[in-house]
């Protein structure tokens, strides 16, 4: 207080120029404080406000990215990777009935067994047939096939079966090995198909040989030779 007092009075010793003077400079001073409290107060309200700006833009640019993703799905079709399976399903199926359109052209049915077994006998000049061997039915695919029932009211559907079997035939043979060869290139040139299973050819006394052969054909039949 005696402070402020000292001040005071010394304040009213001073010229009247210097008062104005020192009271100016304390309205300055004091304005200039108000003035700094409140740039500061706008200026921490100016960067807050430009940080929710930058967040908003990110966020708002995160939104326009999956609206584009999402505008992208709509326009893939959603079944496209099914229907691709599909075709590629179908491709395979198609490849099954070439193959099985292939093999049923090589099958031989009881029928057929009996003109396939005449030309096989009927041995070249020269060659002699030693035995002859029918090896039974041997089952190699077995598959069942279920249909589906049919609505009430309607006849009923059973379900079939799809059988295939391998019939063997071992002949032993003899003859030189001239006779013996054209004996097998009658066999490759027959119109039934045959398919090898074992080969035995060896030397007797020189120039005769013995080779036995082992071979199979195949069909959807167990029986071997049909009536």
């Amino acid at each position: 207080m005696k402070q402020w007092q000292a001040y005071a009075d010394k304040f009213l010793t001073i010229t009247v120029r210097e008062q104005y003077l020192i009271l100016l400079s304390g309205i300055v001073v004091i304005g200039f404080i108000f003035f700094n409290l409140l740039i500061e107060s706008q200026l921490i309200k100016s960067r807050q406000l430009n940080k929710d700006i930058i967040q908003l833009s990110a966020d708002n640019k995160s939104k326009n990215t999956s609206i584009v993703l999402f505008e992208q799905a709509l326009l893939t079709d959603p079944n496209a990777a099914l229907r691709q399976q599909i075709l590629t399903y179908e491709a395979k199926l198609s490849q099954i009935d070439t193959e099985l359109l292939t093999l049923t052209s090589e099958l031989i049915d009881p029928i057929q067994m009996r003109h396939a077994l005449l030309e096989l006998l009927d041995v070249k000049k020269g060659v002699s047939l030693l035995s002859f061997e029918l090896i039974g039915a041997k089952p190699v695919v077995t598959s069942s096939i279920e249909k589906q029932p049919q609505k009430t009211g309607e006849p009923q559907e059973t379900s079939s079966s799809l059988s295939l079997y391998r019939h063997g035939i071992k002949l032993k043979l003899k003859g030189n090995y001239f006779q013996l060869r054209n004996y097998l290139t009658q066999l490759e040139e027959m119109s039934w198909t045959f398919f090898w299973k074992n080969f035995d050819y060896k030397l007797q006394k020189y120039p005769m040989s013995e080779l036995e052969i082992e071979m199979y054909s195949l069909s959807t039949e167990r029986e071997f030779i049909g009536v």
